[in-house]
Parts: C-alpha cells; structure tokens; sequence
C-alpha cells in the first residue's frame, strides 16, 4: 500500500495518529522497531501501545479533574485509547485503570484491520527528508534517531528518567493482614465490592524501618552522562522521596488517611483506625490475578526490591510478576522547535506527537496524538486548521508545549487546571467545576462551528 503519511512509532501517540487519519480516508504507513528484531530498555512486548508503567489512565471525574476532562474531549473526538481503554477496563474507584495486555491488543486489532493502515515493523534511523511525517518514538527514542532529531532542530535533546512501579501477584498477598477499601470508601459501579485497592498497614516502627531500608537499599548506578538527568516530579523513584525526609512518603503514596483498618479496631474508632502509613495495591488486569504497588516507582536494585518490599505488612511472601525499573526518556525543547501545529520550525513536513513533544502521561501523549492526526489530515486535505479554544484541555495543553511554557526551564507536564486561562472571579470551592463547565462548552462550540473543518 503507497501511502499518505508516514508514523514512525506504535504507541500510544503514534497509534492514536494513525487512527485519526485512518478515519479520514488516508493511507497511513506505521513503523514500529519491536519485533524487528530491536527493544528499548524498557518495554516487554512488541505490542502496540504497550504501557511500560501504570496501568493507569488516572482520574475519570470530568466535573472536578483535569485529566478526567481530557479522557472527556478525547472520546468526543472518537479516541481510539478511549475506545480501547473501556473495553480493557479493571475496577479503579474513581479512576481509570486498565488490562494492559487486554488494552494494546485492543489497540492493535483496531489498526491492523482498517483498511488504510500498514503497520510495519521496521526501525527508523533518520528523520525523512520530504513527505508527511509524524514522529511519535516516544521518550524511549533510538539512539540513531534521536540524533537525527538534533541535527534537525539544532538543540540538544533533554532527558529524564522514568520509573517502573512493581507487580506482585495477588494470592501471595496475605489478606489476613491486608484488608480492601478505597480511600474514603469512594468507588465507582465497576468497583469490587469492598473497594478498589489493597492496603497494607504499617506501624510508625515498621515505617521508620522501611524508611530507612529505602535510603540505605542499593540502587542502580548511573552512566556518567546519565548522572546530571532530572527526574519528573510525576514519577518521582519512591526511595528519591524518601530521602526528601522521612514524613514525605506519608502525605505522598504512603498516607493513611480515610483508611479504615478493620484489624485494628477499638470502642472509639468501631471502623477501624487509620494506620500510620499504609501500602496501597491497584488491580492491574481484569482477571484481578496482578496488583501493581501505587506509587512505587524505584530505582532500587532487583534484589533489595525484593528482600525490602517483603518486610511491608502482608507482602511477606509477596512474589512479583515485575520488579520496579529506570529508563531514560528523552523530549524535545517543544516551545523553541515546534509551531503551533506540532510542526518542526525547521523542516515542517514532520509533525512530532506524545511524550517526545515534553508532555507527560499515557492520556497526555495520546490527546496529543490524536491532535497532531487530526491537524496533518487537515493539511493533507487542503483545509485550514483551526485552532482549539485554549479554555479547553486539548487546548491548554497544547499552548504549554507549543510556545507558552518557557524555553530555558521546559520541563515535561501533565494536564492540570494551571495550564488553562484563570477564573479569577470564580470561588476556589467551584472553580474546578467552572474550568470543566467552560472547557465543555466551549469544546461543542468548536466542533459545531461552521469556521472548524475536522478532514
């Protein structure tokens, strides 16, 4: 199949991409490297879209959370993660989580069935130098590539690490210890029938104890031009908390509020009281059979993982499916290279999409996708593109990385209600409503305007 654009990179950006302008008639050529014999440091499969870290989509609620709102305007625009993400859905109270395995398959039968689409598995090592190009590699970019991209834009690259929370398998989790509960008790209909998280408690001793097995744990060593690389803050590595001091953890992944432990009860606190710090584990597949520890990215070797995270109350013989991990992401300076189209200033028939572009999360880098499919098919048709409302979280999000953030200090971002244009005479009890009311309109407004023309 000849085709109309070129995608170089099957996640969830790239993937996205594909199937905005898929559905507007265009050929699409998709190259992915895995399963042409090349890896990156930190993916498993050759599955498309694959999620590397959380399996989380975060926060649902479109009423009061940014990032619920952008899981709204992406289904407006008939998202394909979207579309993927619900049939792959696992109970997550009032978040959204996924079946990873269920999800990239999802993914992946959506794209290779549609008629305009041929994926190929092949590994890209320069950017093209003619021709519709999207460039979704993700922040896992190959060497080859990312230097490429260098030569082109003529800054070097940025880079943070990124990291891995583990996996433990759920019956090796002792539940005579543990006990299921959302936080507060708030669930949604797809819920368990207790809650959607399983917590582990801990005393203040057995904290302090694991505090101090985070700081002195062996971690994994840097390259030396990996050492001055910045974090972000995001998917901050759990021991790198910790050394921020020793309460950090527990107004961080490890506070215990709104969790009733029903082992430890009294006449004062019949519920249950509230641990000093607890342990929380989210479902991680449908079959519930795999339970990734929340918040607990580390940079800690295999072996320390494994004898510290078993001293936590009712991981004890605790077995994981994966250990916790570090890999290097690499994003561009997006404010100084690219237009407000995605466009590369210096060679603008390649469009960059997702976490290369500096922005942060699995719905992030698919909304940016999805956006960056819609403008090229725009442009290939012919017509003019007109730009989204920045009251909305598509927009807003992609001002910041489009030229609003600033050049010298450009670091990766998720969406958050920071980004969008204040409401100043809005009270802070309601302000978050009145951003996702607003964005909503404004939202149906654009789509339903005569002067909006989505190819």
């Amino acid at each position: 199949m000849t085709h109309d654009i070129h995608i170089i990179g099957g996640g969830l950006a790239g993937s996205e991409a594909a199937w905005q302008l898929a559905q507007r008639g265009f050929r699409v050529r998709l190259s992915e490297m895995r399963g042409s014999g090349s890896v990156t440091p930190a993916h498993q499969t050759d599955g498309l879209a694959e999620l590397v870290c959380s399996n989380s989509f975060r926060s649902d609620d479109d009423a009061k959370n940014a990032v619920g709102l952008l899981h709204h305007e992406m289904r407006r625009l008939d998202s394909l993660i979207m579309r993927a993400g619900e049939v792959a859905r696992v109970p997550a109270g009032s978040a959204m989580a996924v079946d990873r395995d269920v999800f990239s398959s999802e993914v992946e039968k959506a794209l290779s069935r549609h008629p305009n689409v041929e994926i190929v598995r092949e590994r890209i090592d320069a950017l093209p130098s003619s021709g519709p190009t999207i460039v979704a590699t993700g922040p896992l970019t190959a060497q080859s590539l990312a230097e490429s991209i260098v030569g082109a834009t003529g800054q070097d690259r940025l880079a943070f690490f990124d990291a891995i929370a583990p996996i433990v398998h759920r019956d090796s989790i002792d539940m005579d210890v543990c006990w299921i509960q959302s936080r507060w008790n708030k669930r949604t209909e797809a819920s368990n029938a207790e809650g959607d998280y399983i917590n582990c408690p801990m005393t203040k001793e057995q904290y302090l104890a694991f505090h101090q097995g985070l700081l002195d744990g062996e971690k994994t060593e840097f390259k030396e031009w990996e050492a001055d690389t910045p974090y972000f803050d995001g998917c901050m590595p759990i021991e790198v908390m910790a050394a921020r001091g020793v309460d950090t953890l527990r107004f961080g992944p490890m506070k215990p509020v709104g969790l009733d432990n029903p082992r430890d009860t009294t006449p004062e606190f019949p519920q249950g009281r509230w641990p000093y710090a607890v342990v929380q584990l989210r479902q991680d597949n449908k079959l519930g059979t795999l339970w990734n520890m929340v918040g607990f990215q580390t940079k800690l070797k295999h072996g320390a993982q494994v004898e510290l995270f078993r001293t936590i109350p009712g991981l004890e013989n605790a077995e994981f499916a994966r250990l916790g991990g570090l890999h290097r992401n690499t994003f561009l300076n997006s404010p100084l290279v690219l237009d407000r189209q995605l466009r590369l200033k210096s060679a603008p028939h390649i469009r960059f999409a997702g976490q290369v572009t500096g922005c942060e999360g699995y719905v992030e880098s698919a909304a940016i996708g999805l956006l960056c499919g819609i403008m090229a098919a725009t442009e290939l048709a012919g017509r003019s593109w007109r730009a989204l409302p920045r009251t909305t979280a598509f927009g807003a999000l992609l001002a910041h990385i489009t030229g609003d953030a600033e050049v010298e200090t450009f670091q990766p971002m998720n969406v958050n209600f920071g980004l969008f244009p204040p409401l100043h005479e809005v009270g802070k009890k309601v302000r978050k409503e009145a951003y996702t009311s607003r964005a909503k309109a404004d939202l149906e407004a654009w789509l339903n305007s005569e002067e909006t023309v989505l190819a």
